[in-house]
């Protein structure tokens, strides 16, 4: 069960305290506090844990102080979308809007190799009108012998040079706790000219002691890549294990499952699960095409395979798009096969404007019918 208290109540209020007191008497119930920042206020979240089916929903709600209660319905209990549940499905960072309603693409370099990468990169963004971008500064790789990326070296001028062409979000994977406190020294150090949404990648869906450090903070919002080899419902436990810490800015990342199936792709395309997300969550769902497909190959229509893929993926309701770019891939230290190059960035933008406009097209249609059916 999940109780929501009104905006101006507070851990020192009368309403409160009345309201602990009563949840500490009631046997085999474990209270868990979380305090989300909105837009315009901040909110007390109360979950409580155990044997809530002799709670009554009325008794909650008639609590001085309680603005609704939530009977949780679903095992993912605070991301999860339950019944009679009107909490958010959107977040706002650093002026830019995360929803299950709308989209933003982040396209960028998938590994930081220059700074003149990097500018070239972002001038490309202005001028498309993208306030959002990918940046790997740190890479895990399968082999111990690859490139692992320029880590912290990197970010001040990737920070400057995003403050610099107006960039707002940056995606930025981190596979150690040691990374948060790089990152935030970086941004102090440049002025805090952009912000930073932290990547767990897939090779860490399931690194929980990673999770509960990166659910703690509530500073920067995540992204969390599916498992590449594990259910969808253990990779939405694992986005669990950031909210049950505290950080409820998540966004939950289709990146394709690990099979020969798929191939020739690199992966297995699996952007039917976007609905599937939206529909057990509350989380926005993003697309990442390039690890999906992994090359540059073509159809016989003359369109890229990544674009195929991306528009399926805007088609079935995606709200953020993570998609490989790069100044010229034949020299990029990773993954330089699968990146577009700048020249593209323009086209695929139209494209993924083409599509999203097909897809708010198909929620007219359904408004209509259902009105129509309403009305007859």
């Amino acid at each position: 069960m999940i109780v929501i208290l009104k905006p101006e109540i507070d851990a020192e209020s009368r309403e409160y305290q009345r309201l602990e007191a009563h949840l500490k008497n009631v046997p085999n119930i474990e209270m868990r506090i979380h305090r989300v920042q909105g837009a315009a206020q901040l909110l007390t979240e109360i979950y409580l844990i155990g044997n809530t089916a002799a709670l009554s929903l009325e008794e909650m709600r008639s609590f001085p102080g309680v603005d609704h209660v939530v009977r949780v319905s679903e095992e993912y209990r605070i991301l999860g979308r339950h019944k009679n549940d009107n909490r958010p499905n959107h977040f706002t960072y650093n002026g830019v809007l995360f929803s299950q309603d709308n989209l933003n693409v982040f396209a960028g370099l998938c590994a930081v190799d220059s700074s003149e990468s990097v500018e070239a990169m972002m001038k490309a963004l202005r001028t498309n009108g993208q306030v959002c971008t990918r940046m790997g500064a740190y890479k895990p790789r399968t082999s111990p012998y690859s490139f692992q990326g320029h880590g912290k070296n990197c970010l001040e001028y990737v920070f400057e040079l995003a403050g610099k062409y107006g960039i707002r979000v940056i995606a930025m994977e981190i596979t150690h706790e040691s990374h948060l406190d790089e990152i935030r020294e970086a941004l102090r150090a440049t002025g805090d000219p952009t912000g930073v949404m932290l990547q767990i990648g897939t090779r860490n869906t399931q690194n929980f002691e990673l999770l509960k450090s990166v659910g703690r903070q509530q500073e920067f919002p995540v992204l969390l890549k599916r498992g590449f080899g594990i259910t969808l419902d253990e990779s939405l436990h694992a986005a669990e294990y950031l909210a049950s810490e505290g950080n409820q800015k998540v966004i939950f990342a289709l990146r394709g499952m690990k099979t020969n199936i798929g191939d020739p792709h690199r992966n297995m395309v699996d952007f039917a699960h976007i609905p599937v997300v939206k529909r057990l969550t509350r989380m926005p769902v993003c697309i990442d095409p390039s690890h999906s497909v992994g090359s540059r190959a073509r159809s016989s229509d003359g369109i890229l395979d990544i674009m195929h893929v991306t528009a399926q993926g805007v088609i079935a309701g995606a709200n953020m798009i993570l998609v490989d770019f790069h100044p010229d891939p034949s020299v990029a230290l990773v993954d330089g096969p699968q990146a577009l190059r700048m020249e593209e960035l323009e086209p695929f933008l139209e494209d993924v404007s083409i599509v999203r406009n097909a897809y708010e097209k198909r929620l007219e249609n359904l408004e209509k019918t259902q009105s129509g059916a309403t009305s007859s």
